[in-house]
């Protein structure tokens, strides 16, 4: 409610409504839980919208950054099943929007994590496509040390890797959460790809860089 009643007031239209599961963040932004899927009933979606409705901001969609593709299995696992929990609730309130990371192991080379991703990630878009649900991956490439240079933690990070993921998973339901922040940090062009990818683009993240 208090993020509702601040995008009301500075004049947003709409909002991203972020869906951590409640524990201990690993990371600055993570872990904020504005939703908790696991306690979400009938009548607190029902609240939920109205409140947005009443606030006149939208609900742009459900976040949840994890890393789908760890190389902890139960850390993967569980992002997996929360990822189709945002699916489910998104579905289910008539958002039709999810947005998140791929994820990324950064022990595998690109190929090895192409590999892993199909299989980790088909189940989660063929339910995306069965709940008639958009799943906008940002492209961050989530890197944050030395060490995990050129890794990261996100294989969606640039646009010769959205067009590999594409090609595997070639859903109509899996897109972009795009970030032009991102592409200046890595030193890519910002704009050229809102054009080459611009049926792909469905939902934006704004920052002030």
């Amino acid at each position: 409610e208090e993020v509702f009643d601040y995008a009301a007031g500075v004049g947003f239209e709409g909002v991203e409504v972020c869906c951590w599961p409640k524990g201990k963040a690993e990371r600055r932004y993570a872990g904020v839980t504005h939703i908790d899927l696991d306690t979400l009933t009938p009548e607190k979606e029902k609240h939920y919208l109205d409140y947005a409705k009443k606030s006149k901001v939208g609900i742009s969609s459900l976040g949840y950054y994890p890393n789908a593709l760890s190389t902890n299995k139960e850390e993967s696992d569980v992002a997996v099943a929360h990822i189709k929990k945002l699916i489910e609730a998104s579905a289910r309130m008539d958002i039709g929007m999810v947005t998140t990371f791929i994820g990324r192991d950064p022990a595998k080379t690109v190929e090895e994590n192409l590999d892993k991703m199909e299989k980790v990630w088909a189940p989660i878009v063929k339910l995306a496509e069965e709940k008639k649900v958009l799943i906008g991956i940002e492209n961050c490439p989530m890197l944050f040390t030395k060490d995990e240079w050129p890794g990261g933690k996100n294989l969606m990070a640039a646009p010769y890797l959205w067009r590999k993921i594409f090609e595997r998973l070639p859903s109509k339901n899996l897109g972009l959460n795009y970030d032009p922040s991102h592409l200046l940090l890595i030193g890519a062009d910002h704009i050229q790809p809102i054009y080459n990818f611009a049926e792909k683009i469905f939902h934006v993240h704004f920052k002030d860089i």
